[in-house]
């Protein structure tokens, strides 16, 4: 084919330009069309040897075109060419071959060129849930909800106009069904793959067991949604494999590692909630996928390898159920320049819908922290040399192996090691010693005359790290090239990146003084033993602009959906977390009520005599009163705390008084989070006693839960490093710190509490908040005024007590 059937004039000018430059050697370019579907505009991206070009097709958008010359004239491509046009195709990226004179051109794929979007109609796909709608015929004792039919035409017109709606939807809206119903439209019309992105596996799971199954039976259209977790929760067999040689004989049949492996014969998914048993968080570590450990195509198991399972099922899927964890990977790396159209973490999408989105926040600030401590050094270290049982075993053993390795290559390797290992045992005990009798510590210039010592030994660590990082490149840079695609020397690389990058982590912390936009700070954890270690922690002062540039800016549409988005009524402390406050994206704030006849099927109660939370007898009357309270409700009942130490002192004071009226009790950290919500559940008189996560997802309909207990109003602890940062921060910027931050924070996440009570709308029970700030505090109106409106009782706990049984019918 003439080339000027492909190319303009003045591209094909330039791109025989740049063959000259090259001296003939083989030119990589990227193309993009014009209207006319011609190569207009060309970038040179890269130039190699006669025999093959660096396949980039990561530097190519959807709809551009990979050019590449043949310096022999001969245009058939090679299988090289046919792998890369695969690979560069499933991405929308077309590839050509020319001639040195670029005057034939032969098209080996072509770009998938962008159609016009077909809009979903709102009220015909808000048909589906009102009453006799295709959705409630599926689904016997279905009830229609205004605010659910309002909400679907809502995210519809968010995605057809492509801009970020925030919508608050109040608990038993069905937000899941007004969001998948759009989102499947979307998918079916246009071809184009939605992301569902929940604050919780749990949530995943609920939506891949109940909903989207119920969603994508009502499409003519055969929709395929996939469930995507992160890596550490699937099995890796060539991990697997390792650990099962490393235990030898000592691995029965009974073994951990036995009972994992025979499990993996037959499992399908390769994840670790599919195990018929819970392995210990150790084991697991061993044989958990990481993807700093991926070998990728080199893996002996590759066909094997569930996480690859799992990408290709997701290629292909109209709908991700995904966690804010793993998107924010995705973003992450697409963000540091990987690009929007090619796979990264997810393959490409343009279309994103956060459920859960009042946990964003929390979620970007935790993925996008960095952190050090000694078991992740020397867990690294481990993978580099251990011995166990007399035996040697890791990635210096195996380069030791490589044939025609020039001797002694590695023989400063174990001074090397040992000198990390001093640092960071160091390092560690500095942060110890820093953090002290408390929880944490945080490095600001009014503390830093006394982080001389640990800083120092960040430093020396940083030094250590380096020089093993030095040595390890030498070895593998002195590996014949015959040996350099020799899995040992991939795994040796993957290492070298994981040492560079924590001294990069002690680097940050060497420069702290010169970046304002993140809190450097230690906190204090606990092995399983109970011995205590430090991590040291780099975190963003705010996300915002990253939330803004990463992702409402490159998505056609962001929709985020909450039952708890507002305070008193506005979104302002929401947007101004994410950064949608500070956006140029167009955004819509809409909220869409519960159905629910709270005013009849609920009670407030607040205990007017209950003691500040300051106060020393506090923790005592708790327990008294949490074991009242559960009397009189004869259990069906959830105690929410605010710390692990008050739910323990709680749970040991209130568990014998349980045990004596024959209610089971239940408490957070004595199994896997699914199953302990299971137990719950299936025993309807019982008592579950939790804090952190239970504050939110947790739905359990019926007679199993007729009573909430609050124990503390959830406000962050004001000594948290960040909070403490990002309170100062907004003070500088001349607000308060309290009313701006701490309170709206704490009132939306005790929505979340409350909302954990009346899930159906033929549910009733009460909600008891123990804290005297909620009724003796200015701010505590602020509470109160954000929950709907219900049946109140205020009063000392005798009275409240009284109002319960009476309520309750007990």
């Amino acid at each position: 084919m003439r080339a000027l059937e492909r190319f303009t004039a003045g591209a094909a000018a330039s791109l025989r330009e740049a063959i000259a430059d090259a001296g003939g050697n083989e030119v990589f370019a990227a193309g993009k069309l014009d209207d006319k579907g011609l190569v207009a505009e060309l970038t040179v991206a890269a130039r190699g040897a006669r025999s093959s070009v660096p396949a980039l097709e990561g530097f190519l958008d959807r709809g551009d075109v990979l050019i590449h010359n043949h310096p022999s004239g001969m245009l058939t491509p090679s299988d090289a060419d046919l792998a890369v046009a695969s690979r560069a195709g499933a991405n929308g990226v077309g590839s050509y071959i020319v001639d040195q004179d670029v005057t034939e051109v032969y098209v080996v794929a072509e770009p998938v060129r962008a159609r016009a979007l077909v809009a979903i109609d709102g009220d015909q796909l808000a048909a589906v849930l009102e009453p006799g709608g295709k959705l409630a015929a599926r689904m016997p004792g279905f009830e229609s909800r205004p605010s659910q039919v309002d909400l679907v035409k809502s995210v519809a017109r968010a995605m057809n106009e492509g801009y970020v709606l925030a919508a608050e939807a109040g608990t038993g809206v069905g937000k899941s069904f007004a969001y998948l119903v759009p989102a499947f439209a979307w998918a079916a019309r246009n071809g184009e793959r939605v992301v569902v992105s929940t604050a919780t596996i749990n949530l995943q799971r609920q939506l891949m067991d109940k909903d989207i199954p119920r969603v994508a039976a009502i499409f003519k259209k055969k929709l395929k949604a996939v469930l995507v977790k992160g890596r550490g929760n699937y099995l890796c067999v060539n991990r697997m494999q390792e650990a099962l040689d490393e235990e030898g004989l000592f691995a029965g049949d009974d073994h951990p590692l036995r009972r994992i492996a025979a499990w993996a014969e037959t499992s399908a998914s390769g994840d670790r909630a599919d195990l018929s048993f819970w392995p210990d968080d150790a084991t697991w570590t061993r044989v958990a996928s990481e993807p700093d450990d991926c070998l990728g195509m080199r893996c002996p198991f590759r066909e094997r390898c569930f996480v690859l399972k799992m990408k290709r099922d997701a290629a292909d899927a109209d709908l991700l159920a995904v966690n804010h964890h793993v998107l924010f990977a995705d973003i992450a790396t697409r963000a540091a320049g990987f690009g929007y159209e090619a796979t990264a973490v997810l393959p490409p999408f343009n279309m994103l819908i956060f459920d859960e989105a009042h946990a964003l926040e929390s979620s970007a600030t935790s993925f996008l922290s960095w952190e050090l401590a000694r078991f992740s050094v020397l867990k690294q270290l481990g993978k580099l040399y251990r011995e166990r049982r007399g035996r040697k075993f890791g990635i210096v053993t195996k380069l030791q192996n490589i044939r025609n390795l020039p001797p002694g290559v590695l023989k400063n390797f174990p001074d090397a090691s040992d000198a990390v290992r001093a640092a960071m045992e160091a390092a560690d005990l500095a942060g110890l010693e820093l953090v002290g009798d408390r929880m944490n510590w945080r490095l600001t210039p009014a503390a830093k005359p006394a982080a001389g010592t640990a800083l120092a030994c960040v430093g020396a660590l940083e030094r250590s790290l380096l020089a093993l990082s030095e040595l390890l490149k030498d070895a593998i840079d002195a590996v014949p090239d015959e040996s350099q695609e020799e899995q040992p020397v991939q795994e040796a690389a993957m290492a070298l990146k994981r040492l560079t990058d924590a001294a990069s982590v002690c680097a940050k912390w060497r420069d702290w003084e010169d970046d304002p936009e993140n809190v450097y700070w230690i906190d204090r954890a606990k092995t399983a033993q109970g011995d205590a270690f430090s991590r040291f922690y780099v975190t963003p002062l705010d996300i915002g602009p990253i939330m803004d540039q990463a992702v409402f800016e490159p998505f056609r549409s962001v929709i985020c959906l909450s039952a708890t988005l507002s305070v008193g009524g506005s979104f302002s402390f929401w947007k101004d977390r994410v950064g949608l406050s500070r956006s140029d994206q167009a955004s819509l704030c809409e909220e869409f009520p519960s159905p629910f006849p709270y005013h009849r099927n609920a009670l407030l109660g607040a205990a007017a005599d209950a003691p500040f939370p300051d106060d020393a007898s506090w923790q005592g009357w708790i327990n008294d009163a949490v074991g009242r309270l559960v009397e009189a409700s004869g259990g069906h009942a959830l105690i929410l705390f605010t710390s692990y130490a008050s739910l323990r002192a709680a749970w040991d004071a209130v568990k014998p008084r349980l045990d004596a009226l024959g209610i089971s009790a239940f408490r957070q950290g004595d199994d896997e989070r699914s199953r302990l919500m299971d137990r719950f559940k299936d025993d309807i008189s019982s008592v579950l006693f939790a804090t952190d996560s239970f504050w939110e997802g947790v739905d359990a309909p019926g007679d199993t839960l007729q009573l909430v207990v609050i124990t503390k109003l959830p406000f962050r602890v004001p000594t948290d490093p960040v909070q403490a940062a990002r309170s100062e921060a907004v003070e500088r910027r001349g607000g308060n710190s309290f009313m701006d931050l701490s309170l709206p924070e704490a009132v939306i996440r005790f929505k979340q509490g409350f909302g954990r009570l009346i899930r159906h709308s033929d549910d009733r029970g009460a909600v008891v908040v123990l804290d005297a700030r909620i009724l003796k505090k200015r701010y505590g109106s602020l509470f109160i005024d954000s929950l709907p409106g219900t049946k109140t009782s205020f009063k000392p706990l005798d009275g409240v007590l009284a109002d319960l049984r009476d309520f309750l019918g007990r």
